[in-house]
């Protein structure tokens, strides 16, 4: 398993934001981790706010800062207190994403959980590019919270492709949700399929490709399984043709997963230094909870 020893949350203390805060010392309660609840008084926000008023305190910056302390204080003291007996509390003035991944990075910390939507007048944590922006300054496993942390996460799906995340995303699975009924999914491709269909390739042919692929992502399958120290009846397995996004979109639905544990970055090389594709468009369309990790 992958120890979750220390739990981040990155607060803009906006209502949605809550989810993640509580969320987050949930994780830490069943885990044992330490959790500390981070808030950035964003430099961007403190420009725009001197150029409305001609005359400012000197101690503008700082009062914003004791107010927002007194707020994540507060916070901690209300959704935190009932999980964990105490949470640390990290406040600076700076760039929102900057200072959120400088701080996960000083404190090693092994999630990172975020709301995901933010204050209406800060945007740095909402879901969609600066989200992707967040993730692209951090390798830090990433959990973005869209619902209430009622109880544990008792339904997870997790796409694979058979890369080393996807035992990773495993493994951080049964660690964050030890009792949580796991689907892996995998949805495959022949490669240039359109193509070879309007080259003339007849369905028989095609067929027989799909039914060749299907086997040999079967059998990976049962390799991931097994390196996972799992049995097959400990997981329900889904190997599906067709495009990712949408069957794990309708999976999550017809399973009524709570959360989705992702890969970052898909296997080709151009993807190295962006999010993938896919993952950029469960971030957006997914209706539960989505932990994205990387593989390092």
């Amino acid at each position: 398993m992958t120890p979750i020893r220390t739990v981040l949350a990155a607060t803009d203390l906006s209502g949605p934001a809550r989810n993640a805060v509580v969320r987050a010392a949930s994780i830490a309660q069943h885990t044992g981790a330490r959790l500390t609840l981070q808030h950035v008084v964003s430099s961007g926000a403190l420009d725009a706010l001197r150029q409305l008023f001609a005359d400012q305190p000197d101690d503008l910056q700082q009062r914003l800062l004791d107010e927002a302390r007194d707020e994540v204080h507060a916070l901690a003291a209300e959704l935190c207190a009932p999980h964990v007996a105490s949470a640390d509390i990290h406040l600076s003035a700076g760039s929102v994403l900057a200072d959120i991944a400088s701080h996960a990075d000083a404190l090693d910390a092994d999630l990172l959980v975020l709301g995901a939507h933010g204050a209406s007048l800060v945007r740095d944590l909402m879901i969609g590019s600066t989200t992707e922006r967040v993730l692209r300054k951090t390798r830090r496993p990433l959990l973005v919270v869209r619902r209430g942390a009622r109880h544990g996460y008792r339904r997870v799906l997790i796409p694979v492709d058979f890369s080393p995340r996807s035992l990773k995303a495993i493994r951080m699975t049964l660690e964050l949700a030890p009792r949580a009924e796991i689907t892996l999914l995998h949805a495959f491709e022949v490669p240039f399929e359109g193509l070879l269909r309007h080259s003339g390739v007849n369905e028989e042919a095609l067929a027989s490709l799909h039914a060749n692929a299907r086997r040999e992502a079967t059998a990976q399958m049962a390799e991931l399984i097994a390196a996972a120290g799992l049995q097959d009846e400990a997981v329900q397995q889904i190997v599906v043709h067709g495009e990712a996004s949408v069957h794990i979109l309708d999976q999550e639905q017809l399973q009524g997963c709570e959360l989705i544990v992702i890969g970052k970055r898909g296997l080709g090389m151009l993807e190295e230094l962006l999010l993938g594709s896919v993952t950029k468009h469960i971030l957006t369309q997914a209706r539960g909870d989505v932990l994205v990790i990387d593989h390092a």
